[in-house]
């Protein structure tokens, strides 16, 4: 085993004979994602290479960011072990050892340095991957050395205007893979718009739904008289989140916010009424959902939120409890089948309205639309575009138009 590098080896029973993916994306199974749902669709007919990734955010002198750093030294140092996925397969995990940080010219020295050596053979090794996906743009020198492959850009969110990312760095690395990439695939019609302005073409696939994780939620009583509400809200808390519009709803419910906590408003850290649950294992999502009356999503109106595409939308649809969110992109497509509110005391008002009523009609005949949403044909939906862009891997790789 090299030393800048750990894995998770599978086991020798694996066919030799499947083709193969890798992919550059969020740490697998800590809290999936968009790309992760779509990988695991694909396991029974790829052997998968999956190597855990890290952001351009300089960490701070905070609890959170030192456990974070905790468990990436953790995932460096582990031994070989196995991970298996139910029936589906079973996945290869690399943890390559890299630097925080691509902002200054000896970081993303130090980091190419390190990432060459460390996937080399991960890269390299027969048979020669049908794609290669990256979700990140700090792959950029690793691009630029392997040009070669078939490389395919997941783009799942405006990462150039995430909060607390070192903006600047992640689109300059971005403006320097993309004449490599052989796709694009994007899961909104704004981040389509933004590589169209550039000169890309892209492929748009949104989320999808688990149907069955969600089947057994079973909605609560309403509270009785007297009772304040409960409005949930999963995912990462950070600046994306409209603090006025959460302290309307902690001014009229009992606000549960379940999740990674990045930095958020003092305001909401010290509101009695919003409770922080933290982190939860994925698969106890839908015993949360049984105990709370309204799921809601308070976003902000920022480039960060109008070009994103929430996993929870959906998942939140599928639980059959009222849904009540912030106008955005993402949201407008269904909004027969929640409630979109932008003023903070009418949403917070529709909350309680709806916390204490049966889902309307409509609402639930709206949400039979979810039943063309799973994952299985998503996943199917990505093989297309990787088969077709490496039939077309002979060629040179994709320029930019003049």
């Amino acid at each position: 085993m090299k030393p800048s590098s750990r894995s998770h080896q599978m086991p020798q029973n694996r066919s030799n004979s499947q083709p193969r993916l890798v992919v550059f994306g969020d740490d697998w199974g800590r809290h999936p994602s968009t790309i992760q749902h779509y990988i695991r669709g694909l396991l029974s007919s790829y052997e998968i290479d999956w190597i855990n990734t890290i952001g351009t955010r300089r960490p701070r002198l905070t609890l959170a960011d030192l456990w974070r750093g905790l468990e990436k030294i953790r995932s460096w140092i582990a031994l070989h072990q196995s991970v298996a996925l139910q029936a589906a397969g079973v996945i290869r995990i690399h943890s390559p050892i890299h630097w925080p940080s691509f902002h200054r010219g000896w970081e993303r020295k130090l980091n190419r340095a390190m990432l060459l050596h460390s996937l080399r053979e991960v890269l390299e090794r027969p048979p020669t991957p049908t794609a290669v996906i990256t979700t990140t743009a700090i792959t950029a020198d690793l691009v630029r050395a392997h040009p070669h492959l078939n490389w395919v850009y997941f783009c799942q969110d405006d990462f150039p205007a995430w909060p607390d990312l070192d903006s600047n760095t992640l689109l300059s690395m971005e403006n320097e893979f993309l004449p490599f990439m052989r796709a694009i695939v994007v899961v909104s019609d704004q981040l389509q718009t933004r590589f169209q302005r550039i000169g890309y073409g892209s492929s748009i696939l949104t989320a999808g739904v688990d149907l069955r994780m969600w089947s057994n939620v079973r909605r609560k009583p309403p509270p009785p008289p007297g009772m304040r509400p409960v409005a949930t809200f999963w995912g990462s808390a950070d600046p994306r989140l409209d603090v006025a519009i959460c302290e309307a709803i902690a001014a009229e419910c009992e606000l549960v916010i379940v999740g990674p906590r990045g930095r958020v408003s003092p305001r909401l850290l010290h509101n009695p009424s919003v409770h922080w649950r933290g982190a939860v294992p994925y698969s106890q999502l839908p015993l949360i959902a049984c105990q709370t009356d309204v799921l809601v999503m308070p976003y902000a109106s920022t480039p960060a939120t109008l070009a994103m595409q929430p996993l929870k939308m959906k998942e939140y649809l599928a639980t059959g409890l009222p849904v009540v969110a912030t106008p955005l992109p993402a949201t407008q497509p269904w909004a027969n089948a929640m409630d979109i509110i932008a003023d903070p005391v009418e949403f917070a008002a529709c909350v309680v309205r709806r916390a204490r009523a049966p889902l309307p009609a409509s609402q639930k005949l709206a949400r039979e639309q979810l039943r063309d949403e799973g994952w299985e044909a998503k996943s199917q939906q990505l093989e297309r575009i990787l088969v077709g862009s490496a039939a077309a891997s002979h060629s040179a790789p994709t320029e930019k138009p003049s």
